[in-house]
Protein backbone atom coordinates (compact mmCIF):
# COMPACT_ATOMS: atom_id res chain seq x y z
CA UNK A 1 0.00 0.00 0.00
CA UNK A 2 1.53 3.46 -1.15
CA UNK A 3 2.06 6.07 1.72
CA UNK A 4 -0.29 8.50 -0.27
CA UNK A 5 -3.28 5.60 0.60
CA UNK A 6 -2.27 5.20 3.84
CA UNK A 7 -2.80 8.97 4.67
CA UNK A 8 -5.67 9.20 2.90
CA UNK A 9 -7.20 6.54 5.28
CA UNK A 10 -6.16 7.95 8.05
CA UNK A 11 -7.44 11.13 7.11
CA UNK A 12 -10.84 9.86 6.34
CA UNK A 13 -10.89 7.82 9.48
CA UNK A 14 -9.83 11.01 10.99
CA UNK A 15 -12.64 12.91 9.46
CA UNK A 16 -15.27 10.10 10.00
CA UNK A 17 -14.43 10.39 13.50
CA UNK A 18 -14.39 14.22 13.77
CA UNK A 19 -18.17 13.62 12.36
CA UNK A 20 -19.41 11.58 14.70
CA UNK A 21 -17.97 13.51 17.60
CA UNK A 22 -20.21 16.44 16.00
CA UNK A 23 -22.95 14.16 15.86
CA UNK A 24 -22.98 13.35 19.52
CA UNK A 25 -22.27 17.07 20.52
CA UNK A 26 -24.88 18.70 18.75
CA UNK A 27 -22.72 20.28 15.95
CA UNK A 28 -24.71 19.09 13.35
CA UNK A 29 -28.69 17.93 13.97
CA UNK A 30 -30.66 15.09 12.13
CA UNK A 31 -32.25 17.08 8.91
CA UNK A 32 -28.97 19.03 9.13
CA UNK A 33 -27.39 19.44 5.77
CA UNK A 34 -23.99 18.69 5.14
CA UNK A 35 -21.95 20.65 2.88
CA UNK A 36 -18.45 18.90 2.11
CA UNK A 37 -16.28 22.46 2.14
CA UNK A 38 -18.86 23.87 4.87
CA UNK A 39 -17.73 20.95 7.17
CA UNK A 40 -14.07 20.80 6.43
CA UNK A 41 -13.56 24.65 7.34
CA UNK A 42 -16.01 23.80 10.78
CA UNK A 43 -13.63 20.73 11.72
CA UNK A 44 -10.65 21.85 9.77
CA UNK A 45 -10.54 18.90 6.91
CA UNK A 46 -10.04 19.21 3.73
CA UNK A 47 -12.62 17.95 1.49
CA UNK A 48 -11.06 14.75 0.43
CA UNK A 49 -11.10 13.05 3.72
CA UNK A 50 -14.72 14.48 4.67
CA UNK A 51 -16.01 13.19 1.13
CA UNK A 52 -14.98 10.11 2.36
CA UNK A 53 -16.65 10.01 6.00
CA UNK A 54 -20.26 11.18 4.39
CA UNK A 55 -20.00 8.01 1.91
CA UNK A 56 -19.56 5.75 5.57
CA UNK A 57 -21.39 7.61 7.24
CA UNK A 58 -24.27 7.13 4.48
CA UNK A 59 -23.45 3.54 4.25
CA UNK A 60 -23.83 3.12 7.81
CA UNK A 61 -27.70 4.76 7.85
CA UNK A 62 -26.43 8.29 9.67
CA UNK A 63 -26.82 10.20 6.67
CA UNK A 64 -28.71 10.24 3.56
CA UNK A 65 -28.34 11.88 -0.16
CA UNK A 66 -31.53 13.67 -1.28
CA UNK A 67 -31.68 15.24 -5.16
CA UNK A 68 -30.79 19.05 -4.95
CA UNK A 69 -29.63 18.94 -1.17
CA UNK A 70 -26.88 16.01 -1.03
CA UNK A 71 -26.22 14.72 2.30
CA UNK A 72 -28.70 15.49 4.98
CA UNK A 73 -27.91 13.33 8.79
CA UNK A 74 -31.59 11.19 8.91
CA UNK A 75 -34.02 12.09 10.97
CA UNK A 76 -36.18 9.22 12.89
CA UNK A 77 -39.88 9.64 12.78
CA UNK A 78 -42.51 7.94 15.07
CA UNK A 79 -42.71 4.47 13.51
CA UNK A 80 -38.43 4.23 13.12
CA UNK A 81 -38.28 5.28 16.98
CA UNK A 82 -40.25 2.97 18.15
CA UNK A 83 -38.60 -0.10 16.30
CA UNK A 84 -35.11 1.60 17.53
CA UNK A 85 -36.45 1.15 20.93
CA UNK A 86 -37.84 -2.14 20.50
CA UNK A 87 -34.55 -3.61 19.54
CA UNK A 88 -32.65 -1.77 22.07
CA UNK A 89 -34.55 -3.51 25.00
CA UNK A 90 -34.04 -6.51 23.54
CA UNK A 91 -30.24 -5.79 23.55
CA UNK A 92 -29.81 -4.01 26.98
CA UNK A 93 -31.91 -5.82 28.80
CA UNK A 94 -29.70 -8.85 27.43
CA UNK A 95 -26.63 -7.05 28.35
CA UNK A 96 -27.77 -6.37 31.62
CA UNK A 97 -28.62 -9.72 32.73
CA UNK A 98 -25.04 -10.80 31.38
CA UNK A 99 -23.25 -8.02 33.31
CA UNK A 100 -24.89 -9.26 36.30
CA UNK A 101 -23.28 -12.78 35.50
CA UNK A 102 -20.03 -11.87 34.13
CA UNK A 103 -19.20 -8.35 35.23
CA UNK A 104 -16.55 -7.04 37.65
CA UNK A 105 -17.29 -5.03 40.72
CA UNK A 106 -14.95 -2.44 39.20
CA UNK A 107 -17.30 -2.26 36.47
CA UNK A 108 -20.15 -1.80 38.81
CA UNK A 109 -17.73 0.76 40.39
CA UNK A 110 -17.41 2.77 37.51
CA UNK A 111 -21.21 2.84 36.60
CA UNK A 112 -21.98 3.99 39.65
CA UNK A 113 -19.53 7.01 39.27
CA UNK A 114 -20.73 7.65 35.94
CA UNK A 115 -24.28 7.92 36.85
CA UNK A 116 -23.45 10.28 39.60
CA UNK A 117 -21.05 12.70 36.78
CA UNK A 118 -24.79 12.68 35.24
CA UNK A 119 -26.50 14.08 38.07
CA UNK A 120 -23.68 16.23 38.96
CA UNK A 121 -23.54 17.95 35.10
CA UNK A 122 -27.68 18.52 35.17
CA UNK A 123 -27.37 21.79 34.18
CA UNK A 124 -24.83 20.86 31.00
CA UNK A 125 -26.94 18.65 29.41
CA UNK A 126 -24.75 18.13 26.38
CA UNK A 127 -22.09 16.96 28.93
CA UNK A 128 -24.40 14.82 31.02
CA UNK A 129 -25.93 13.58 27.75
CA UNK A 130 -22.19 12.37 26.75
CA UNK A 131 -22.08 10.64 30.17
CA UNK A 132 -24.81 8.66 29.68
CA UNK A 133 -23.65 7.32 26.26
CA UNK A 134 -20.64 6.13 28.43
CA UNK A 135 -22.67 4.44 30.87
CA UNK A 136 -24.76 2.92 28.39
CA UNK A 137 -21.42 1.71 26.80
CA UNK A 138 -19.63 0.41 29.71
CA UNK A 139 -22.75 -1.74 30.31
CA UNK A 140 -22.32 -3.76 27.15
CA UNK A 141 -19.21 -4.07 27.97
CA UNK A 142 -19.66 -5.50 31.67
CA UNK A 143 -21.87 -8.07 29.39
CA UNK A 144 -18.82 -9.88 28.07
CA UNK A 145 -20.30 -10.72 24.86
CA UNK A 146 -18.44 -9.42 21.56
CA UNK A 147 -21.37 -10.22 19.36
CA UNK A 148 -23.92 -8.16 21.63
CA UNK A 149 -21.52 -5.14 21.97
CA UNK A 150 -21.65 -5.59 17.73
CA UNK A 151 -25.21 -4.95 17.61
CA UNK A 152 -25.11 -2.17 20.00
CA UNK A 153 -22.50 0.08 17.73
CA UNK A 154 -24.95 -0.39 15.14
CA UNK A 155 -28.09 0.58 17.78
CA UNK A 156 -25.89 3.57 18.95
CA UNK A 157 -25.60 5.12 15.81
CA UNK A 158 -29.27 5.20 15.23
CA UNK A 159 -29.55 7.05 18.72
CA UNK A 160 -27.79 10.03 17.02
CA UNK A 161 -30.58 10.35 14.64
CA UNK A 162 -32.94 11.21 17.36
CA UNK A 163 -32.81 14.94 18.33
CA UNK A 164 -31.73 17.07 20.77
CA UNK A 165 -30.65 15.41 24.48
CA UNK A 166 -33.60 15.50 26.79
CA UNK A 167 -31.24 16.28 29.26
CA UNK A 168 -32.44 19.71 29.16
CA UNK A 169 -35.37 18.98 31.73
CA UNK A 170 -33.96 18.29 34.65
CA UNK A 171 -37.00 16.46 35.86
CA UNK A 172 -35.76 13.97 32.94
CA UNK A 173 -32.30 13.70 34.55
CA UNK A 174 -33.47 13.42 37.95
CA UNK A 175 -35.44 10.06 37.15
CA UNK A 176 -32.74 8.78 34.62
CA UNK A 177 -29.93 8.92 37.32
CA UNK A 178 -32.48 7.10 39.45
CA UNK A 179 -33.75 4.30 36.97
CA UNK A 180 -29.62 3.85 36.50
CA UNK A 181 -29.40 3.54 39.95
CA UNK A 182 -31.93 0.10 40.03
CA UNK A 183 -29.71 -0.84 37.30
CA UNK A 184 -26.36 -0.63 39.51
CA UNK A 185 -27.95 -2.18 42.63
CA UNK A 186 -29.26 -4.92 40.98
CA UNK A 187 -25.66 -5.27 39.33
CA UNK A 188 -24.11 -5.29 42.55
CA UNK A 189 -26.20 -8.30 44.28
CA UNK A 190 -25.60 -10.46 41.30
CA UNK A 191 -29.57 -10.41 40.40
CA UNK A 192 -29.45 -10.81 36.51
CA UNK A 193 -33.42 -10.19 36.58
CA UNK A 194 -33.55 -7.88 38.67
CA UNK A 195 -30.90 -5.91 36.70
CA UNK A 196 -32.62 -6.81 33.22
CA UNK A 197 -36.03 -5.38 34.24
CA UNK A 198 -34.49 -2.50 35.56
CA UNK A 199 -33.03 -2.09 31.89
CA UNK A 200 -36.10 -2.66 30.27
CA UNK A 201 -38.29 -0.13 32.24
CA UNK A 202 -35.90 2.46 31.90
CA UNK A 203 -35.88 2.12 28.26
CA UNK A 204 -39.73 2.03 28.40
CA UNK A 205 -39.51 5.11 29.99
CA UNK A 206 -37.19 6.45 27.74
CA UNK A 207 -39.30 5.86 24.57
CA UNK A 208 -42.28 6.94 25.95
CA UNK A 209 -40.63 10.62 26.75
CA UNK A 210 -39.15 10.68 23.28
CA UNK A 211 -42.70 9.89 21.79
CA UNK A 212 -44.19 12.43 23.51
CA UNK A 213 -41.45 14.57 22.31
CA UNK A 214 -42.76 13.79 18.96
CA UNK A 215 -46.19 14.65 19.80
CA UNK A 216 -47.29 11.26 19.79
Amino acid sequence: MSSDRKISQSSGEAAYAALMAALRDGTYAPGERLREEEVGERLGLSRTPVREALRRLEAHGVVEHRPRLGAVIRSLGHTETVELYEMRIVLERTAAEMAARHGAEAEFDTLGELNDSIEDQRDNPSIGSAINQDFHRCLYLAGRNRFLLDAARAITNSLLLLGPTTYSDPERVDVVVAEHRMIVDALRTRDAKAAGEAAEAHLQNSLRYRLKGLGA
